[in-house]
């Protein structure tokens, strides 16, 4: 299993980001998927998460109605689309998904948010 995230960088407050995560080495219809977050010196928090047809997605309160969730099955990915950024958004984020018993975790792409 490979998740491989990308799309991260510096945006000024108020900016825009899309997060991407290329997945590999299991039937990625088949997952739910999850994208979290963490700062420095605090737990990972899950941002959002996606079922594996699409049709079911949701957010922490904190990102409700900036960030949406999308993938794509056809091309093993997950998006992450962030709007609105604010400085407490700037965080490493993870593309995580649970299979074959266990967890995988990409190796994570930085979000900067400052003027």
């Amino acid at each position: 299993v490979q998740l491989v995230e990308s799309g991260g960088g510096l945006v000024q407050p108020g900016g825009s980001l899309r997060l991407s995560c290329a997945a590999s080495g299991f039937a990625f219809s088949n997952y739910d998927m999850r994208w979290y977050r963490q700062v420095p010196g605090k737990a990972r928090e899950l941002v959002a998460s996606i079922t594996s047809s699409g049709g079911i997605t949701n957010f922490a309160d904190s990102v409700k109605g900036r960030f949406t969730i999308s993938r794509d099955n056809a091309k093993n990915t997950v998006s992450l689309q962030m709007n609105s950024l604010k400085p407490e958004d700037a965080a490493v984020y993870y593309c995580y998904v649970r299979c074959f018993g266990r967890d995988y975790w990409g190796q994570g792409t930085q979000v900067t948010v400052s003027s």
